[in-house]
Formats: structure tokens, C-alpha cells, sequence
């Protein structure tokens, strides 16, 4: 009877070599599945059911990328409506927020002078200068402004490009877009394509 047990143990306890084999397999396996197949599956489906978005959502004009609907950019010219604050300059490899907590004075004394800036610049009461634009979003890049944050700017854009305010104000409409499905986020304007449609209805004069 000792003699089977013994027999038995020795076919059923795994070799050193054996177990170097199928850790081995298993590492190899894993990382040819889970590191590569998968990957490459997973991107070239994401390709062909989202062409756009797997491209990085970018935006065309004239044959000419002109920027991401993902992607917030400056606008300082006054024919614009300006964008949401950046601390990170609107630079996609250096995305970060001002990590300032709300007790810190320099945060206090930013948002203040941002506000009076953007009140002065719109013509409106500081106390209705909303807060996405003084405030800076946690990645730096937010490409979007809420419809509150846009409508301050409409006299100042139709002014400055000799537009009547009502068409403006009939574009802004038209690139506000609704909660997620009804139900999820808020009511927002996606800064680039308004300015973009902006240009289309009335391109802005080249200086020289």
C-alpha cells in the first residue's frame, strides 16, 4: 500500500523544470492575448464602429486640420467667443488643473481679477459673470462652456463683427446641445464649433 501512495506522489508532484514551462507559457500567453491581439482587436473595432472619435475627433476645414472637438483653444480676439481658462495653456501633453484649493488666497485673488476681467471685456455685472469662466477645469482642456457662459458674450461677438445679436444669438442656439440622452451632464457649448460656424456665416476680416 505504501508502495502505490509513493508511486502515485512521485507522478503528481510537478517538476521545477515543469513549472518554469507554464509560467513561462502563461507570461507569454498573456502578453501576445492581453498585450497585443487584444489591443490591436480592440482598436481596429474601435475604428470601424467610431471612425471619428478613434481618430481623435478632429476637425477639418478646407483639407486643413483645424483643431479637436475634444480639445479647448485659446481666442483673444473679441470676434470670438472665448473658451474656458487653462492651467495648463491648453497643451494636451501638460494636462492639469490649478490643484489650488478654495481657501487659497491666490486662487481668491485669480478668480477676482478673471472676473473683473471678463465683465469689463463683456459689459455685464461681475456678479453675473458665470463661474466656468474664471474657473479652470481639473484636465485644462474642457472644450466646453456652459449656454450661460456663451450668451454673456453674444452682444460683444455680434458687435465686433458686425452682426445683429439676434443671429448670433440664433447660432448659439443651434450649437447648444442637451444632457447625455436626456438624463446625464448639463446643457453645453462646445467653444471651437460655434467659432467655427461663426466664421462660415461671417468670416472674420484678415489683418495683416
Amino acid at each position: 500500500m505504501n508502495n502505490i501512495i509513493e508511486h502515485a506522489s512521485s507522478h503528481s508532484a510537478p517538476t521545477r523544470s515543469g513549472v518554469w514551462r507554464a509560467s513561462i507559457g502563461l507570461a507569454i500567453t498573456s502578453l501576445l492575448g492581453f498585450g497585443f491581439v487584444y489591443s490591436l482587436a480592440a482598436t481596429n473595432l474601435g475604428k470601424l464602429m467610431f471612425p471619428a472619435a478613434a481618430s481623435g475627433s478632429l476637425i477639418e476645414r478646407d483639407g486643413k486640420v483645424v483643431g479637436s472637438s475634444l480639445v479647448a483653444q485659446p481666442f483673444a480676439d473679441d470676434r470670438y467667443f472665448q473658451s474656458r481658462p487653462s492651467a495648463a495653456s491648453y497643451d494636451v501633453m501638460a494636462l492639469a488643473g490649478s490643484n489650488q484649493a478654495r481657501s487659497n488666497p491666490d486662487l481668491r485673488k485669480r478668480v477676482d481679477e478673471a472676473r473683473a476681467a471678463v465683465a469689463a471685456r463683456d459689459g455685464v455685472a461681475p456678479e453675473a459673470v458665470p463661474s466656468d469662466l474664471v474657473t479652470q477645469s481639473g484636465g485644462g482642456i474642457d472644450p466646453h462652456l456652459s449656454p450661460q457662459a456663451a450668451q454673456i458674450q453674444v452682444q460683444r461677438v455680434a458687435k465686433a463683427r458686425g452682426m445683429q445679436a439676434a443671429d448670433v444669438q440664433a447660432l448659439l442656439a443651434r450649437h447648444t446641445e442637451g444632457m447625455r440622452f436626456g438624463l446625464y451632464g448639463a446643457p453645453h457649448v462646445n467653444v471651437l464649433e460655434l467659432n467655427l460656424a461663426l466664421d462660415q456665416v461671417a468670416p472674420a476680416p484678415t489683418r495683416n
